[in-house]
């Protein structure tokens, strides 16, 4: 990976399904508390598709960025993808600041409440994001060297936090195995990853089997 990824929620039982599956992942650091309080380049949102940042985390990200950085995130989503920014795709805009300098969007849901318990999104989501990342560190070299991340679809998405964590630990696993062009050629690698064999792909269970003492690890 060309970017260490720092992953923060404030929910203690996320952070411990993280502590657990990314247990031996390089690069990775798990901390419990606000993303807004972790300085990094580039900060991660979980959205919806019409990148509304009225509520949650959107909200309380547009409120420290600022009101205008909803308008950048459209702006880039409308030149880039058309009206919605599809699951599995993501868009990287510049936040103004020195820290984060960029603000990732990637969407686990379409509309604003969605259950997606059942679904791929998380890892989708997840790994489109991180290709957004990849591909502005080809553009210019460097921009990118440090990637903050809460927990994705855990809260409105009403994903459980060990199915969560298992599927972003999905994704930057992949990640650090492979490249890829585009964000299509990432959703097939995925789905192939994940066994997902149909338009809707579903979640079939964990595939990290994490040992008991590695999943009660104290939260630093």
């Amino acid at each position: 990976m060309d970017f260490s990824l720092t992953l923060v929620d404030l929910n203690p039982r996320m952070v411990a399904a993280w502590r657990g599956v990314f247990a031996e992942a390089e690069g990775v650091r798990v901390l419990q508390g606000s993303l807004l309080a972790v300085p990094g380049d580039a900060w991660v949102n979980p959205t919806n598709a019409r990148c509304a940042m009225d509520g949650g985390l959107d909200l309380a990200i547009k409120n420290h960025l600022g009101a205008p950085i909803q308008a950048r995130v459209r702006r880039a989503v409308r030149t880039l993808f058309g009206e919605a920014l599809p699951v599995g795709r993501a868009v990287c805009v510049e936040t103004g600041r020195e820290r984060p300098r960029y603000l990732v969007s990637t969407p686990t849901m379409h509309g604003p409440s969605e259950n997606v318990s059942a679904t791929l999104n998380v890892a989708l989501a997840c790994a489109a994001a991180f290709q957004a990342v990849r591909m502005l560190n080809e553009a210019r070299p460097g921009a990118v060297r440090s990637v903050v991340m809460p927990g994705l679809g855990a809260g409105t998405g009403r994903v459980p936090p060990e199915v969560c964590a298992d599927l972003m630990w999905t994704a930057w696993d992949l990640f650090s195995r492979e490249h890829f062009e585009d964000f299509d050629h990432v959703r097939e690698a995925l789905e192939a990853e994940l066994g997902a064999n149909d338009a809707r792909p579903v979640y079939a269970g964990p595939r990290r089997v994490v040992p008991e003492d590695l999943r009660h690890r104290e939260v630093v």
